[in-house]
C-alpha cells in the first residue's frame, strides 16, 4: 500500500512552498501579488460590485481601495498588522478587504450579526491593531482602536492614489478567520498571501469558474471562510453581487434573486440548497447556473436531486470540501452521476494523506483520517503555538520538514481515486454549513451558575430536521438559552435542552455519549421554553389555530399557547422555512420568512397573517 493518495496533476506553477517568492512564480503569475495584479488587470468599466442599489466598476473599486490604503498606511497598518472588518456584506466590505490588502495588512472579518461577546473576543483574541465599523456602532472591543469605513473612504485632498501595493511575500498574513475551538474559546486560522493566490487558481483548474464576466452570489456570512471563494472571483474579472440577510433565509426571494441578478455562480450549503433547489430549476436566469455546494455532508436523497439537475441542463453542482485550515476547498467532484456521495478528488496543488491511528496508509475501501499537505496549508493558529504543534504536523511522505494538517475528518477511498467522507473523528459536527466544536458549547454552558455538568449532540428533531440538542444537570433551561445567546452566534445555540438527575457513564468512569439520546420525539424543553399553558383553549381565530397546529408538525411540541414563542421553542432558520411553506399551502398566502422574524410570537404572527388574507381579499 502507498502513503500517498492518487492525486490529479499538480499544479506547474505551485511550487513546494507557500512561501515561495522566485522568478518562476513571479513570471508564472502566481507570485504572492498575483490577486491583486489580476484585480488590477481587470476591465476598468465592467462592474465589480452590486450591493443593493450601488453599483461599483473595477476602476471604481480600485480607486476606493487604493485610498483605504493609503489612509491605513498612515495610521500605521502595514504588513503583519491584523485589521479587523465589522462590516455586513457589502460594497464598503468588499473595498475595506480589497484595501486592507493593498496595504501590506490582513483582514479580521467581525461578522456584525455575531453576539457583542463574540465580537469583543474576536478583536480582543487576534490583538488587531485597527477595528473598521460602518458608523452605527462604536468598536466592537473597549479599547480597541476604532474607525469608520467612512473616514478611510473620505476624499483625499490632491490626485487620488495610485493603485500600488505593499511589496509581501507569499507568507506575509492575507488574513485571519475564528472557528469553534475544541477548549471552549473559538481559535482564528491565519492564511498567507500565496495560499489566498493558490485557491483561486485551482477553483479555475477544476472548472468551478470558467468564462469571462461572471455574476458570482456572496451568500456567505463574512465570518465563514466560504467568503473568501466568493470574493477572491473579482480577481479574475466576475461581478460581485452581495446577497442581503432578509434574501438569502427565505427561499423564494432568493430564487428570484437568482433569476433578476442574472446569477451565474452560488457558493451554498447543502441545507441551504434543499428548500431552494425546486425553484431554481423553475426560474428563467443564465443556464446553466453554477453551485458550489460545501459546509457539509450532502444527503444520498438530496444528491439524487442534483443529479437530475445537472441532467436537465439547469443547473451544475460542484461539490466542494475543505478546512478553513487548508483555504476553504481541498477537494471537489461535480454531482453528475448517481450513486454513493463523495466529495471528489484533491484540487491541484494539495495532497492528501488517508492514515490510521498509527499515521500508517489505509487500503482502498477502508476508512482513514485525512491529512493534507501542500502550498496551502494554513500558518497555524493565531496566538496558538501548543495547538498548532497538535494540529500542523510533520509531513509522513515529505523528508524535507513540510507540514500536513490533521483534518478529523474521516474518509473513504474509492477506487476510481474520488473520496467519500464518513464523519468525524472528535467532537466536531457541521451543522448548516458551520463547523462546531460540541466542547466549545459545552464549556459555555457549564460556566453558567448553577449547572454541574453538560454535554451536547448532534441530532434530529421530532420533524427529522438536524439540530444541536443539550444534556445538563441544573440550571434553568431560560436561564441557558439566554445566557448562551449572549456568547455564542446563533447557530451554536442548542435548539433543545434536557435537563437530567444524572449522565450514563463508560466503565472507566467517563461520560457515555452514546447514552444520549440523538432523536427527539418530543419537545423536552422544561418551563418556560415549553408552551405557556393555555394549549389550544386559549387560541383565538382561524389564523391562531392554524399556526398552532403546524408549529406542532414543524416543532414537535404539543400545546400550543398563543404567547409562546417560535423561536423559544426550539424554532431556528430552516424551520421557519418549513412553517412559512406549509402557511403557503394550507391559506394560499405568500408569507416571508421575515415575518417569523419580526413576528416570533404566535398571536403576532397570527395577526399578521390575517393582514395579509384580508389585504389579498381586498
Amino acid at each position: 500500500m502507498t502513503a500517498v493518495l492518487p492525486e490529479r496533476t499538480a499544479s506547474p506553477l505551485a511550487c513546494s512552498t507557500a512561501a515561495c517568492v522566485c522568478g518562476a512564480c513571479a513570471a508564472a503569475g502566481t507570485g504572492p501579488a498575483d490577486l491583486l495584479a489580476r484585480l488590477a488587470a481587470a476591465p476598468g468599466g465592467r462592474t465589480a460590485v452590486v450591493s443593493g442599489d450601488e453599483r461599483l466598476t473595477f476602476d471604481e473599486l480600485r480607486a476606493r481601495a487604493a485610498v483605504i490604503a493609503g489612509r491605513l498606511d498612515a495610521l500605521g497598518v502595514g504588513p503583519e498588522s491584523v485589521v479587523a472588518l465589522c462590516l455586513p456584506r457589502s460594497a464598503a466590505l468588499v473595498t475595506a478587504i480589497i484595501g486592507t490588502l493593498t496595504a501590506g495588512a490582513a483582514y479580521l472579518p467581525v461578522d456584525p450579526a455575531l453576539p457583542a461577546d463574540r465580537r469583543r473576543y474576536l478583536v480582543e483574541d487576534s490583538g488587531a491593531d485597527l477595528v473598521v465599523v460602518d458608523g452605527t456602532d462604536g468598536s466592537p472591543a473597549p479599547g480597541a482602536r476604532a474607525v469608520t469605513v467612512a473616514e478611510l473612504t473620505a476624499a483625499a485632498p490632491g490626485a487620488p492614489a495610485p493603485y500600488s501595493p505593499v511589496p509581501v511575500t507569499g507568507d506575509t498574513l492575507a488574513y485571519v478567520i475564528y472557528t469553534s475551538g475544541s477548549t471552549g474559546r473559538p481559535k482564528g486560522v491565519e492564511i498567507g498571501r500565496a495560499s489566498a493566490s493558490l485557491l483561486l487558481e485551482e477553483l479555475e483548474a477544476a472548472g468551478a469558474a470558467t468564462g469571462e464576466g461572471r455574476r458570482v452570489g456572496w451568500n456567505a456570512s463574512p465570518s465563514f471562510d466560504a467568503s473568501v471563494q466568493q470574493w477572491t472571483r473579482l480577481c479574475r474579472g466576475d461581478t460581485l453581487v452581495m446577497i442581503d440577510e432578509e434574501t438569502r433565509r427565505d427561499p423564494s426571494l432568493l430564487a428570484a434573486f437568482v433569476d433578476e441578478q442574472a446569477l451565474t455562480d452560488l457558493d451554498i450549503t447543502p441545507s441551504h440548497a434543499d428548500p431552494l433547489l425546486d425553484l431554481l430549476t423553475e426560474g428563467g436566469g443564465p443556464r446553466p447556473l453554477t453551485l458550489l455546494v460545501g459546509g457539509e455532508a450532502i444527503s444520498p436523497a438530496l444528491w439524487d436531486r442534483f443529479v437530475a439537475a445537472h441532467r436537465s441542463g439547469l443547473l451544475r453542482a460542484l461539490n466542494v470540501y475543505g478546512p478553513t485550515e487548508c483555504t476553504v476547498d481541498a477537494t471537489a467532484g461535480w454531482i453528475d452521476e448517481p450513486g454513493e456521495p463523495h466529495i471528489g478528488t484533491v484540487l491541484p496543488g494539495l495532497r492528501m494523506r488517508l492514515l490510521d491511528e498509527n499515521l500508517a496508509p489505509v487500503g482502498p475501501g477502508e476508512s482513514g483520517e485525512l491529512y493534507l499537505a501542500g502550498p496551502r496549508v494554513g500558518r497555524g493558529y493565531r496566538r496558538r503555538p501548543g495547538l498548532t504543534a497538535e494540529r500542523f504536523v510533520a509531513d509522513v511522505a515529505d523528508s524535507t520538514g513540510a507540514r500536513m494538517y490533521r483534518t478529523g475528518d474521516r474518509c473513504r477511498l474509492l477506487p476510481d481515486g474520488r473520496l467519500v467522507y464518513l464523519g468525524r473523528a472528535d467532537g466536531q459536527v457541521k451543522l448548516r454549513g458551520h463547523r462546531i466544536e460540541l466542547p466549545e458549547i459545552e464549556a459555555a454552558l457549564t460556566r453558567i451558575d448553577g449547572v454541574a455538568e453538560a454535554a451536547v449532540v448532534l441530532g434530529e428533531d421530532a420533524g427529522g430536521t438536524a439540530c444541536l440538542i443539550a444534556y445538563h444537570r441544573g440550571g434553568d433551561t431560560a436561564a441557558l438559552r439566554a445566557a448562551l445567546s449572549d456568547g455564542l452566534p446563533a447557530y451554536m445555540v442548542p435548539s433543545a435542552f434536557v435537563a437530567v438527575e444524572r449522565f450514563a457513564t463508560t466503565p472507566s468512569g467517563k461520560l457515555d455519549r452514546s447514552a444520549l439520546p440523538t432523536r427527539l420525539e418530543a419537545s423536552p424543553d422544561t418551563e418556560p421554553q415549553t408552551p405557556g399553558g393555555e394549549g389550544t383553549d386559549g387560541l383565538n381565530g382561524r389564523a391562531e389555530e392554524l399556526i398552532a397546529r403546524v408549529w406542532t408538525q414543524v416543532l414537535g411540541t404539543a400545546a400550543i399557547g398563543p404567547d409562546d414563542n417560535f423561536f423559544k421553542l426550539g424554532g431556528h432558520s430552516l424551520l421557519a422555512i418549513k412553517l412559512v411553506s406549509r402557511v403557503r399551502i394550507e391559506l394560499s398566502v405568500a408569507l416571508p420568512v421575515k415575518a417569523v422574524y419580526s413576528h416570533p410570537r404566535l398571536r403576532d404572527l397570527a395577526a399578521h397573517i390575517e393582514e395579509l388574507l384580508a389585504a389579498k381579499d381586498a
